[in-house]
């Protein structure tokens, strides 16, 4: 329960951020067969 009482507000937004960035970096540095449409790792097609 101590690790959920020092989890704060800022830490959480700090994290989504961090993984929305890294999102983004995925999404331009891996080849479109990885992080694209129809890719294995981070499928951007809109269906």
């Amino acid at each position: 329960m101590e690790l959920l009482s020092g989890l704060t507000f800022d830490n959480v937004v700090m994290s989504a951020i961090t993984c929305l960035v890294l999102r983004e970096v995925f999404l331009v540095a891996l080849p479109d067969h990885v992080a694209g449409p129809g890719g294995w790792l981070i499928d951007t097609d809109s269906r």
